[in-house]
């Protein structure tokens, strides 16, 4: 199996409890695959620790970045980077540990008929450990109410464990996104879909991180809600302009 030169793009923002340990599993499960490190000016030191692991290794990149400027920028600037270092993939992944890097591989293997790999946690085979039900309820509904507003036929667009060819990003417009969060996510799969790309879906198993906190908050969530509900509704609108 090979798609090209593969570069995991990890934003961070104090993540030094788990980043050495993430980045030694994505290493042994994919050992061509390139990381990239975007960190946010992190106050706990994980820039340095990127820096030291860049130093010890030649697979290692890191980015520093100003400050907290949320997911999606720093995941915008680590897709340019990517397109200027000319690597044929780029990976979203967590730093976290809640994505798996040993399930890399069956993302990986879905690009050979697919642009764009989300990893699913609602598709058959798929599932998630350590969450309140609470938790997955609101999850499971906002992909629900991404599917019904969007016309989206995703289970999980929501995911943020995701390989996509460079083809795919080279063709966004990533220097007008500025969605955030879960918002970001469900609005890159949707582009990507609506130009005609391939999207598919393969299982993973999502576990909840088990150290540092989690970046989830009710901003995140609400800024979904009203993103996805405005697109929903000027797509619409486009498809039955007022005479």
């Amino acid at each position: 199996m090979s798609v090209g030169r593969v570069l995991v793009v990890v934003p961070t923002y104090n993540e030094r409890d788990n980043l050495e340990l993430i980045a030694g599993r994505l290493h042994a499960a994919v050992p061509d695959a390139d990381l990239l490190v975007v960190d946010d000016a992190s106050p706990d030191g994980t820039g340095q620790i990127a820096d030291r692991m860049a130093e010890q290794s030649d697979w290692v990149h890191v980015l520093h970045r100003e400050g907290k400027a949320g997911l999606g920028a720093a995941y915008v600037a680590g897709f340019l980077w990517a397109a200027e270092k000319d690597y044929d993939v780029v990976v979203e992944m967590d730093a976290d540990g809640s994505h798996a890097p040993e399930q890399l591989p069956d993302l990986l293997r879905g690009l050979e008929d697919a642009d764009l790999v989300l990893g699913s946690r609602y598709v058959a085979g798929g599932q998630v450990v350590n969450w309140p039900k609470s938790r997955e309820l609101l999850s499971r509904g906002g992909n629900a109410y991404t599917r019904l507003l969007l016309r989206l036929p995703l289970r999980d667009a929501t995911g943020g464990y995701r390989a996509y060819r460079r083809t795919v990003l080279d063709d966004l417009p990533l220097a007008e996104i500025s969605s955030q969060g879960y918002c970001f996510q469900v609005d890159l799969a949707w582009q990507t879909w609506r130009r005609g790309f391939r999207v598919v879906e393969v299982p993973i198993t999502f576990v909840e991180r088990e150290r540092g906190e989690s970046k989830m908050s009710r901003k995140i969530v609400a800024e979904a809600l009203w993103r996805v509900t405005l697109w929903g509704l000027r797509s619409r609108r486009h498809e039955h302009p007022e005479h």
